[in-house]
Parts: structure tokens; sequence; C-alpha cells
């Protein structure tokens, strides 16, 4: 797996959201690009289909929604619906399952400045939902927190991080 690089992330707002506003409900639709290996974080009310390679589907969507008295972020990678045999499916599988640390690691670097207008979600769950036809492939994880990944990105958060 590649990790995680700052430098090859780029972070487009898409209007009206802003880098505080909306929260629940946020959205983001995360691309990239096979032969620089850049990302493209995408942050809106509505996900980015303009920058989605619809024959693909490699792309991480995720947004805030409230759960229980709490937020959580939930996300999901396509694997088939039907337009990918089984073993290609598998092999999707795996690959989002590889990608899916630096995937959430450039999602929440990438909204860093939302999580110092909300501290408190830095503790959220992140959840990912792995959406197949294939019940083998058809799964949802525990990713963590989002705390998690950007100490990894920028070092240990303090209390008021």
């Amino acid at each position: 797996m590649e990790k995680f690089s700052p430098s090859k992330l780029h972070v487009c707002y898409l209007p009206p959201a802003t880098a505080f506003r909306p929260v629940e409900r946020r959205k983001y639709t995360l691309t990239h690009s096979d032969e620089t290996g850049e990302l493209f974080l995408s942050i809106g009310h509505d996900y980015d289909l303009s920058t989605v390679n619809m024959n693909v589907r490699d792309e991480l969507a995720a947004e805030w929604l409230p759960q229980l008295g709490q937020y959580v972020l939930a996300g999901k990678f396509h694997i088939s619906n039907g337009e990918y045999d089984q073993q290609y499916a598998h092999a999707r599988y795996l690959i989002f399952q590889r990608e899916a640390d630096r995937a959430l690691s450039a999602l929440i670097y990438g909204d860093r400045e939302f999580f110092s207008h909300y501290p408190w979600l830095l503790d959220s769950p992140i959840y990912i939902h792995f959406d197949s036809i294939y019940p083998e492939f058809h799964k949802m994880f525990y990713y963590g927190t989002p705390r998690q990944y950007l100490q990894k990105a920028v070092g240990p958060l303090t209390a008021n991080s």
C-alpha cells in the first residue's frame, strides 16, 4: 500500500459548502489518478459525480450522518452490482481494503480545518460499506476515528486539537 502523501492531495469545496459547514450530510467524493498518484477530494452538500468515472467506480464516497445521538462518518466503496464477475469483484474488494487507510487519511487530512471547528467529531466512528451483489464482498467495517487518521498525517493531537 502506498503511504498517504499530503502533497498529492487536491481539495475542492463545492459551494455553498465551506470549511465549517454543513456538518450533517456533509459529503465527500475522493477520486484518484492512476497515472500520477494524485488524490482529488471534493467536499459539499452533494457527491461530486463529475469527478467519478462511472465505468470504473473506484471512488470513496462518504458523509456525516446523525446516528443514535452522535455523528458517524459513513463511507462506501462500490465493488459490483453485477457489472463485474465474481473474480474481478474479489480483486476490487482486496484493492479497496488495501487502499482504505490511505483514502481515509486523505479525506480526513483534506478536511482538517473542519475538525478545528468541530473537534468533538474527531472521536466519531468511521464505518465503510463495501457494496456488492456478491455476499462475501458485501460487508461493513469499522475503521476507527478521524483522530487516528489525523495523528498519522500530522502527529499527536492535543486535547484542544
